[in-house]
């Protein structure tokens, strides 16, 4: 069931929201939602030890990466303590300190192993590369990439598209009250053309200038195919809402 997925859209548009009530943490207004066959807001234990939620702030104690793990650890029966202690040392974190005493960003990559380590099928990161410095996204998508586990369904919310490029598929956009694309790379470039060249095109969906040129994002009429730019994609969706979402019906 490995499957890493994308949730695309800006500021405000419900990706927190709709993590959570997968998650269970809200309850839907009206709908239902089920995963695996149960009811996310009823909270069941059988449900929870399969899925963690790792929101964009958290309030951590004063207290050691050992002692924060393993109080979380002990809910989640594939819990893995040498995993976490590897984790860290692949995410460059400081062991030497407390969880309080390390910087936003290191307490940020702390908490990604401390989530990675409960081995849950179901992980949701919201926010992850925020606070992170250039090589700490590296090093996330590394661990990403390599750690997550053939059954873990890794979905990631963000707006920072090139924090995750290349690294998950497919790729959900989310409007208010609305998803704009949901869609693999292979559907995507199969509909959407990405055109890298000297010059600008006018009447495509979306261009903008890059070193040495353009890239221009376009309808795919002649079944040509291209390597997927994420930015220029959530660009040229955002500007073109009701045209991309018919055209990848």
């Amino acid at each position: 069931r490995s499957s890493d997925l994308d949730l695309l859209g800006e500021n405000g548009v419900g990706k927190t929201t709709l993590l959570k009530l997968i998650c269970g943490l809200q309850k839907p207004q009206y709908g239902d939602i089920t995963v695996d066959g149960f009811v996310p807001s009823m909270r069941q234990p059988e449900f929870l030890q399969n899925v963690y939620f790792l929101p964009e702030e958290v309030i951590t104690e004063d207290t050691t990466h050992e002692k924060f793990i393993q109080k979380t650890g002990v809910f989640y029966p594939r819990y893995d303590f040498d995993l976490f202690n590897k984790l860290m040392k692949e995410l460059e974190v400081d062991l030497s300190k407390k969880f309080n005493e390390l910087s936003h960003g290191q307490k940020k990559k702390a908490l990604i192993a401390c989530a990675m380590s409960l081995q849950t099928d179901y992980l949701f990161l919201d926010e992850p590369t925020n606070g992170l410095d250039i090589p700490s996204k590296a090093l996330f998508r590394k661990v990403i990439s390599q750690y997550c586990s053939d059954e873990t369904t890794v979905i990631i919310s963000t707006h920072q598209v090139k924090d995750v490029e290349n690294l998950i598929d497919p790729i959900v956009i989310l409007d208010r009250d609305d998803v704009l694309l949901n869609a693999s790379f292979a559907q995507i470039t199969e509909k959407i053309f990405f055109e890298y060249g000297p010059e600008r095109i006018d009447n495509a969906y979306y261009t903008e200038m890059l070193p040495g040129g353009y890239i221009n994002v376009m309808r795919n009429v002649n079944n040509e195919e291209s390597n997927v730019n994420i930015e220029a994609l959530f660009n040229a969706v955002m500007k073109n809402k009701e045209q991309i979402k018919n055209l990848m019906k």
